[in-house]
């Protein structure tokens, strides 16, 4: 039996090549088998009264028909990637809503009082979805909007109310500028906007993933990395600035890709901070934080275990000081469909996009 087989095998292989080739020819020739068979497939009316079809009229017919399947099939994938897209970022806005709300209403009922709420990066992905979700809940609760224009977060204020329809009356959306990538715009956020505020939670949750292929190193406007800049910088800054002011909790929304042994850490570039060699050799002009030279990639995985190291020792000097905040990080998953990926490549954000969710 095993001689049979083994004299077999070069057939076997013949065959299978055979197939493989009138594969890809029947692959070619679908176009015209199709137009070929299309007649039969028009209406009676069309066939019995022998009208004509020139090759160039049966192919025209055929893309037509071709192309509207195509867009119905794309329809449904768009529909379908849509639906599970739309859930997933509600299950981590839910999550995030969750994380920020947690002991909030026993607290609240407890002290007669409202809770304030201050959310960065409100006017679009996980940070919409959780104002949203926490406006629903009522109670003249405050939630501070934070955006990089006050024009976000108004239009962001407008969409919470649109939404809440009527019970809109009993919460209070505050829009505000803050740019993350300027201190001075941290600075007027915190005197202005926050200055006679008791904030009960923070929630550090804006963020920039720059364009993978991106070589050219951007910067704020006080000279920092643009990308760690922004994702850590900006929030260490603000967070530190109204650090007396909050009363129970801090949320950061980091990533699992600050991990190296993670799916997404793992790939390209690792997160590595090094000695911080970028930092104590270059100070503010440096590139990445380990003072190697600049990738956007390794630059964003860098920001997020920025983070995670600050939340860590957040908590720890907060509870050596006998503290009642607590400090936690969260990692909402891929969602490129949100205003983080904004910089990135939109052909590849879209079919990352298709094949993520």
């Amino acid at each position: 039996l095993i001689r049979l087989s083994l004299q077999s095998l070069p057939l076997c292989r013949f065959a299978i090549v055979v197939a493989g080739v009138f594969f890809v020819l029947a692959s070619s020739l679908s176009t015209a088998s199709a137009f070929v068979v299309k007649p039969a497939l028009h209406s009676s009316k069309s066939i019995t009264s022998h009208t004509l079809y020139s090759t160039s009229d049966l192919r025209s017919e055929n893309e037509k028909d071709e192309k509207t399947e195509k867009n119905q099939k794309i329809d449904m994938i768009e529909s379908s990637v849509s639906s599970r897209r739309d859930m997933l970022l509600a299950s981590s806005g839910m999550a995030l809503a969750s994380l920020l709300w947690n002991d909030e209403a026993a607290v609240a009922k407890e002290s007669k009082k409202p809770s304030t709420f201050v959310l960065t990066g409100a006017n679009s992905g996980i940070g919409f979805d959780a104002a949203l979700r926490i406006a629903r809940r009522g109670e003249d609760n405050t939630i501070v909007l934070a955006c990089r224009t006050l024009a976000k977060a108004q239009d962001a204020a407008d969409r919470i109310k649109a939404q809440l329809g009527g019970t809109s009356g009993s919460i209070n959306l505050v829009p505000a500028e803050c740019d993350l990538a300027s201190l001075k715009s941290i600075d007027k956020f915190c005197a202005s906007t926050l200055n006679k505020m008791s904030i009960d939670v923070l929630c550090c949750n804006a963020g920039i993933a720059r364009n993978t292929a991106a070589k050219d190193v951007l910067r704020t406007l006080d000279g920092f990395e643009y990308t760690v800049g922004v994702n850590h910088f900006g929030h260490f800054y603000l967070t530190n600035k109204i650090l007396p002011k909050i009363k129970r909790r801090i949320v950061v929304t980091a990533s699992a890709v600050h991990d190296p042994e993670s799916p997404g850490g793992a790939q390209g570039e690792k997160a590595a901070l090094g000695s911080l060699r970028g930092l104590t050799e270059q100070g503010s002009n440096f590139e990445m934080v380990n003072g190697e030279p600049f990738n956007a990639d390794k630059a964003y995985k860098d920001s997020k275990l920025c983070n995670v190291l600050f939340t860590r020792e957040l908590q720890h000097r907060l509870e050596a000081a006998k503290s009642r905040v607590t400090v936690n990080c969260f990692s909402p998953g891929l969602i490129v469909s949100t205003g983080l990926f904004r910089d990135q490549n939109q052909i590849f954000t879209k079919l990352f996009d298709f094949a993520a969710t």
